[in-house]
């Protein structure tokens, strides 16, 4: 099989790095399969043809970055060898080949890694007819954490595991999922929440992601914005936080899903 072939690859190159302590830091052979996986969650449907995002950014901890050090074009070449392969099997049409970029984020820790996903038109030429829009800005970034594992040796692929995180807002009995990039909250039926409460502005405030932190942003209310009891224009959240608009209790979570 091709995939395992290239799977075999990609852990055959850093073996040598990744063959001690490997159970806490990400893996490159997951990389591979979650990014598969992102591919397969972001199709769009046109007329004829199943197109996927072509460009997609992995964001990594310091330390884990550090450990592809001088071999980082090895690895993103064999990550988009692994999504080109994919895809062929799939039948999925693509807008320009596969890119597979790398960035930092201080926010994750060792073992933690994010995916973002975006379709880029080539050269910002016109669609033809049936394709998607190119240039799509980038959905909310997958963030995976490595489950918690037993006190073992073990260190291969297979025998670690990642799972996605579950980002939720809750007010009054009510539990939001966040899977986007930003969610606005206000009184206005357009907002992403929509809250009755009348000390509320139309567009009080928002979340927005950015990397693998989570941002509340004040956008102009008549009544300002609270974290934890304290006034703020914007301030980066964690699990557990109180955000006040208006009259409102707002609770974020961060949790594994």
């Amino acid at each position: 099989m091709v995939l395992r072939a290239i799977e075999q690859k990609i852990e055959s190159l850093f073996e040598g790095i990744f063959g001690r302590a490997f159970r806490t830091n990400v893996q490159p052979v997951e990389l591979a399969r979650k990014l598969a996986k992102e591919m397969d969650e972001h199709r769009t449907i046109s007329v004829s043809r199943v197109y996927v995002p072509n460009e997609y950014t992995v964001y990594l901890s310091p330390d884990d970055r550090e450990q592809f050090s001088g071999y980082e074009d090895n690895l993103k070449g064999e990550l988009q060898d692994y999504l080109s392969e994919h895809l062929r099997r799939e039948n999925y049409a693509l807008l320009s080949p596969v890119s597979v970029l790398m960035e930092t984020d201080e926010d994750l820790d060792v073992g933690e890694f994010g995916i973002a996903t975006r379709m880029v038109q080539p050269n910002r030429r016109a669609s033809a007819e049936g394709e998607p829009a190119g240039d799509v800005a980038p959905g909310a970034t997958m963030i995976y954490k490595p489950k918690a594992q037993p006190p073992t040796q073990a260190v291969s692929a297979e025998e670690l595991g990642v799972e996605a995180e579950l980002v939720t807002l809750s007010f009054d009995g009510t539990r939001y999922e966040v899977k986007q990039r930003r969610v606005v909250i206000g009184r206005s039926r357009d907002c992403d929440i929509q809250l009755s409460d009348t000390n509320v502005s139309r567009r009080h405030a928002e979340l927005r992601q950015e990397g693998a932190s989570y941002w509340i942003v004040d956008l102009g209310s008549t009544n300002g914005l609270e974290v934890n009891g304290q006034r703020v224009k914007r301030a980066k959240l964690s699990d557990g936080d109180t955000i006040t608009v208006g009259s409102t209790e707002v609770t974020f979570g961060r949790e594994s899903g």
